[in-house]
């Protein structure tokens, strides 16, 4: 992509999006990046057109695909201009720490900007927050972990009093209220700034998808991490 952005800079060679497309392991069409292409962005600060080359690029190959997704960096600049001026839709992708929200302003100041100067009217269509919840461990094990708990705390009710609970019990009981209270209050806000927001629940699976080169659908959609996504790609063919 560095390539094909560089192409529209005097002095660089041409480079159409056609010639690097190459087609991964899931039989996704991949136009793929480089950390170089962090270089393109004060080239673009010097064009007259510069929030239009990923758009006039991507025509080559507009009537070749269903849906073509452009992941931009999660910095601002031009890159990330370029993304949103090319889209039909916007997704916005948070995750869900307790700042996840703040740059939320920044890009509504964004898409203002891109309104008044560009004539793009851009507003998020969906936002998706990451690593939802708590847990560390794989799916699989978690639920057996949960299953297996669930019957000796059942055995152990039915034969004996209840113990009272340690203060590292305690403890961990109020953070654990804390937490959801922090996470709710997060879905309730991003539900007030988003016409849709969908989670995606915490699975080491996903990172280990990633190792393989593989998207989640095809490395483990039977995981919770699988079945959201499955979710939010139901969700996002309702737009054609």
């Amino acid at each position: 992509m560095y390539d094909v952005f560089m192409s529209s800079c005097d002095g660089f060679p041409r480079t159409k999006i056609t010639d690097i497309i190459t087609t991964t392991k899931s039989g996704i069409d991949l136009a793929p990046s480089h950390l170089d292409l962090v270089g393109a962005d004060p080239y673009l600060y010097r064009m007259e057109n510069r929030a239009g080359v990923l758009k006039a690029a991507l025509d080559d190959v507009r009537t070749r695909y269903d849906y073509i997704f452009i992941d931009t960096p999660p910095s601002m600049g031009q890159l990330v201009i370029n993304g949103l001026y090319a889209a039909d839709h916007v997704i916005v992708t948070l995750d869900s720490g307790s700042f996840a929200l703040d740059g939320v302003a920044t890009l509504s100041t964004i898409f203002s900007d891109m309104k008044s100067d560009l004539k793009k009217d851009v507003r998020p269509d969906l936002a998706i927050i990451s690593r939802w919840g708590e847990g560390s461990k794989p799916d699989a094990a978690r639920k057996k972990t949960v299953q297996g708990t669930d019957l000796i705390s059942r055995i152990r009710s039915l034969l004996f009093k209840k113990p009272e609970p340690t203060p590292e019990e305690k403890r961990a009981a109020e953070e654990q209220k804390t937490e959801h209270e922090r996470l709710q209050a997060m879905l309730t806000e991003a539900k007030r700034l988003f016409p849709a927001v969908l989670t995606v629940p915490f699975s080491p699976i996903v990172y280990d998808a990633q190792k393989h080169g593989l998207p989640i659908s095809h490395f483990a959609p039977e995981s919770s991490a699988g079945a959201a996504y499955k979710a939010i790609a139901d969700e996002v063919m309702k737009w054609n």
